[in-house]
Order: C-alpha cells, then structure tokens, then sequence
C-alpha cells in the first residue's frame, strides 16, 4: 500500500506489467541517477509502456519508446 497525498491508495501495478498513459502530462522527468525535465510530446497519452520500477510517493519509473520516464501511478492503466 502506498499513502499518496494524505489518501491510501492500493497500487495495482507489478514490475514488468504493460500500462498506458491516460492522460497527457504536463511535463516529463527521466528516471536517471540525475532526472532531468523532457518536452512533454515525447510520450502522448495512450502511449504503452512497461513498468520498471517503483519510487517513494506512488510515482513509478516506465519505459517508453522515449526511453525511461517517472509517471505518477494515477495517470496510468494497465493494459488487458
């Protein structure tokens, strides 16, 4: 379980799972020892990705074509 803005919220999401963008987010930052900020056209919504990681605060690291994002596990849904 993971508290996310003063809510518990249930993840859903395993390593490995297949997920896709839900909405386009308002900016973009890489999952690298330093992140840096990328143009948020590099990964549209409805875009697929695979999860890679889990970080603190409900974000998880997906790759997408792009390359290797964090996303907040809100703006995503899983792939059936």
């Amino acid at each position: 379980m993971v508290k996310l803005r003063q809510e518990r919220i249930l993840m859903h999401f395993t390593l490995g799972d297949k997920v896709f963008l839900v909405n386009q987010v308002t900016y973009l930052k890489t999952a690298e020892p330093m992140p840096t900020l990328r143009p948020t056209d590099l990964v549209i919504a409805g875009e697929i990705g695979e999860i890679l990681a889990m970080q603190a605060c409900g974000t998880l690291a997906v790759e997408f074509n792009c390359g290797i994002v964090l996303v907040e596990a809100t703006m995503l849904q899983s792939v059936y």
